[in-house]
C-alpha cells in the first residue's frame, strides 16, 4: 500500500543527459529557456549541466544568478559530476553551484570493464564517501549519490553502497537503469529492497533501450513510496537522451496522474502543471531540431486524432469514449497562426531597422538606437549560437536580461 504522506517529484535532466544525445545538442540560451519553462511547469529540480566542464561555466553561473534574481525559483538547479573529490573541488572553484549529484559506477561489469582492475568495489565506495564528505563540508546544500548501472549491480553491494551514502549525509540515492536493462517488475523488487533496508529517498533514472522507460520509472517510484520514502523520477523533455533516450517528461506526468494504478493513489508533486506540456514540448522540439513523434503521448499530432468510423462517431458523441484525458489539460487547442506574407527575422546579420521591427511586433520599445544596438548585438551572437531564427521567448529573454544573455554566450577556450 502507498504511504500517503510520500510523494513523487520530478527531476528533469534534459540539460544534462538530454544534451548528451549523439549528433544533437543545445545552445546555452536554449538550455536556459528550458530551465525557465521547467520552472513554470512546476518541476522541482533541473539537473542543469556540468559545473566542471569549462564551456558550461558561464552558463552555470548565469543560471544561478537567475535563481538569485527570482527568475528561476523555486526550481532547484543541480550539477552533475563524478564521485571524486577532485570534481567537487573544481565545481566549487569554477561555479557557485549549491546542489550536486555525484556519480559512481557500481556494477561488476562497469568496475571490471572501465577500471580494468585498478579499482575495487570498496574503492568505489570510498571515492564516493570522500567526495560526499568534502561536498557537505564545503557548503553544498544537497547531494544526490548516483549508482551508475544499478540495474546490473549485485543487490547486496548496491545496498551497501546506498547505506554508505546515507551514513555520510546523502540526500537521495539515484538508481540508474543505465542501459534500460530493468523491466517494471525487476526494478520494483530491487528498488523496494534498497529503500526498505536503507530508508533513503530514491531517484529513478531509466533509459529506453528496451522500450520500457516510462513503465520502469513509475514502477521504481511505486516501490520507493511503498517502502516509505519519497521518489524522484528523472525525465527529459520529449524523451531525449543517450541512445534510445530517457523517460519523457509529459508521459511520466500523464502516467502518474491518469493511469488506473496511480491516479488518486500515488501523489505527484502538487506544483506540476500539466497545462505547460505543449509549450515546453514544442520548444524543445524546435531547439533540438527533432520533430515530436506523431504518436507521442499527449503532445503528438495524432494524440487526439480520430479517423475510423466507430472511433470518430464515439469521440464526437462523448470525447471520453476514446480519449482518456482532454487536450486542453496539456495546453493544446489554441490555433497556430502562420504568417504567409512578408516576414522580417532577427539573425546574425540583421540591421537595426529590421531588428527594431521584430521587437516592435513583440511590443518591446527601445528608448533609442543606442539601446537597440546593444540588444541587436546580443541577438546576433545568440543566432550564431543557435543557428536558427530566435523564438519569441528567446528574443524577450535577451531584451529582459541582456547581462545574463551576454554571460551565457561568453566562451573562453
Amino acid at each position: 500500500m502507498p504511504k500517503k504522506n510520500k510523494r513523487i517529484y520530478i527531476i528533469d535532466v534534459t540539460n544534462r543527459d538530454g544534451v548528451q544525445t549523439s549528433r544533437l545538442g543545445l545552445a546555452k540560451l536554449q538550455k536556459t529557456i528550458i530551465n525557465i519553462m521547467l520552472n513554470e511547469m512546476g518541476v522541482c529540480q533541473s539537473e542543469f549541466g556540468f559545473p566542471v566542464t569549462r564551456h558550461e561555466t558561464h552558463y552555470v553561473n548565469a543560471n544561478l544568478k537567475l535563481a538569485k534574481m527570482g527568475v528561476l525559483k523555486p526550481i532547484i538547479l543541480s550539477g552533475w559530476i563524478r564521485a571524486i573529490v577532485e570534481d567537487v573541488k573544481l565545481a566549487l572553484e569554477l561555479t557557485q553551484v549549491e546542489h550536486l549529484n555525484i556519480s559512481a559506477s557500481t556494477s561488476h561489469q562497469m568496475i571490471r570493464g572501465k577500471y580494468r582492475g585498478k579499482r575495487s568495489g570498496n574503492d568505489v565506495i570510498k571515492d564516493m564517501t570522500d567526495a560526499l564528505d568534502y561536498a557537505k563540508a564545503h557548503g553544498i546544500k544537497t547531494v544526490g549519490v548516483n549508482a551508475e548501472d544499478a540495474s546490473r549491480t549485485d543487490l547486496n553491494f548496491l545496498i551497501k553502497f546506498a547505506r554508505a551514502a546515507k551514513d555520510h549525509g546523502a540526500d537521495r540515492f539515484r538508481y540508474c537503469d543505465t542501459l534500460g536493462f530493468d523491466d517494471p517488475f525487476t526494478i520494483y523488487n530491487r528498488v523496494k529492497a534498497v529503500a526498505e533496508k536503507v530508508q533513503i529517498p530514491i531517484e529513478l533514472h531509466c533509459h529506453n533501450d528496451l522500450g520500457m522507460v516510462v513503465a520502469s520509472s513509475i514502477a521504481g517510484a511505486k516501490a520507493a513510496i511503498d517502502a516509505g520514502v519519497d521518489a524522484y523520477i528523472n525525465t527529459c523533455v520529449n524523451g531525449m537522451g543517450e541512445r534510445a533516450g530517457n523517460a519523457d517528461l509529459v508521459s511520466v506526468v500523464l502516467a502518474i496522474q491518469k493511469s488506473s494504478g496511480f491516479a488518486n493513489k500515488y501523489n505527484l508533486d502538487d506544483r506540476v502543471d500539466l497545462s505547460k506540456s505543449w509549450q515546453i514540448a514544442t520548444y524543445a522540439s524546435y531547439a533540438f531540431g527533432v520533430d515530436i513523434p506523431i504518436n507521442q503521448p499527449g503532445v503528438g499530432a495524432n494524440a487526439f486524432a480520430h479517423e475510423s468510423g466507430i472511433h470518430a462517431d464515439g469521440a464526437l458523441k462523448d470525447r471520453h469514449n476514446y480519449e482518456l484525458y482532454d487536450y486542453e489539460e496539456l495546453g493544446r487547442g489554441e490555433p497556430e497562426i502562420i504568417d504567409t506574407g512578408r516576414k522580417i527575422t532577427a539573425g546574425e546579420y540583421s540591421g537595426i531597422k529590421g531588428f527594431r521591427n521584430v521587437y516592435e511586433k513583440l511590443e518591446i520599445r527601445f528608448h533609442d538606437d543606442k539601446e537597440a544596438t546593444k540588444i541587436l548585438e546580443l541577438v546576433r551572437y545568440a543566432n550564431v549560437h543557435t543557428q536558427k531564427p530566435l523564438t519569441k521567448r528567446e528574443l524577450l529573454f535577451i531584451a529582459s536580461y541582456p547581462d545574463i544573455a551576454r554571460e551565457l554566450m561568453t566562451f573562453t577556450p
